[in-house]
């Protein structure tokens, strides 16, 4: 298949991150670009300044919280759709689907959870049922699919620098990580602990105690391939330097390479 970065982020505001965002995709550019968070009415989203740098958008916006956009350089996404199944009555701007370059792109933005028990946990927890079920059929494609997005999931102790102060949060709850790893067990591949099997990668540092500067990260941030599209991965990351920039959100973009020949099985090559 032809190679093809793909990237998510989770921008915490587009209006108030968009020189960096734009900054990013001019350095980086990557082919497919996932966002969430964009805390913007639909006629709010920056069309005309992400198109001057390159790129096609589809969003799905939503005032002051929530929104998810999906980003194709040098094209247009053709959307598939728009909400996730389920539940009509779920007024939450958090899922969009479209093919980009040849790839099946569903882009998410799953509840936070918090403050847990309530409920907005049982939202979170309704939610990852929904995207369970409709998960499954996206893992059944032929078609290569990759689901990217803030997850806000902690899948395992690993993927934090210290868990002992979170224990009470939505992000770390065994019902939490028991969800993911379910979604996981439909056959999906976890693309970059898949590339860092022993490696401790964050993509997420809050604004307090000083946690960008020390390091003390999170990974909630995931890229999800599915049997059709794995064998393709070839390397991964996470842009940190964008967390480190003038204004930044508390999330660095994350991700990977894919295309070219198949990977052989187990490694990263």
């Amino acid at each position: 298949m032809t190679p093809l970065k793909i990237a998510t982020f989770n921008i915490n505001g587009i209006r108030a991150r968009l020189p960096g965002l734009l900054g990013w995709l001019e350095r980086e550019r990557p082919d497919v670009v996932c966002l969430q968070e964009l805390k913007a009415a639909d006629d709010a989203f920056p069309a005309a300044e992400i198109e001057a740098v390159g790129y096609g958008a589809l969003w799905q916006g939503q005032a002051s919280w929530n929104g998810v956009a999906i980003l194709g350089r040098d094209t247009q996404p053709l959307e598939h759709l728009r909400g996730l199944p389920g539940d009509p009555g779920d007024s939450h701007s958090r899922y969009l689907e479209a093919a980009v370059h040849g790839v099946l792109v569903a882009c998410l933005y799953l509840p936070n959870g918090n403050p847990q028990p309530g409920p907005k946990f049982d939202y979170k927890l309704a939610w990852f049922e929904r995207l369970i079920a409709h998960a499954a059929t996206l893992k059944a494609n032929d078609h290569p699919v990759v689901m990217a997005g803030d997850f806000n999931v902690v899948p395992t102790d690993f993927d934090i620098y210290d868990p002992k102060s979170w224990r009470k949060d939505a992000l770390l709850q065994p019902q939490s990580r028991e969800a993911f790893q379910r979604l996981l067990d439909q056959g999906w591949c976890d693309a970059l602990r898949t590339l860092y099997p022993n490696e401790r990668l964050y993509t997420f540092w809050d604004y307090f105690r000083q946690h960008w500067q020390r390091n003390s990260g999170l990974r909630i941030d995931h890229l999800l391939l599915n049997p059709a599209l794995a064998p393709y991965l070839k390397s991964g990351g996470v842009d940190a330097w964008v967390r480190n920039e003038p204004h930044a959100s508390d999330h660095a973009p994350t991700w990977i390479e894919v295309g070219g020949g198949k990977r052989k099985p187990g490694t990263g090559h």
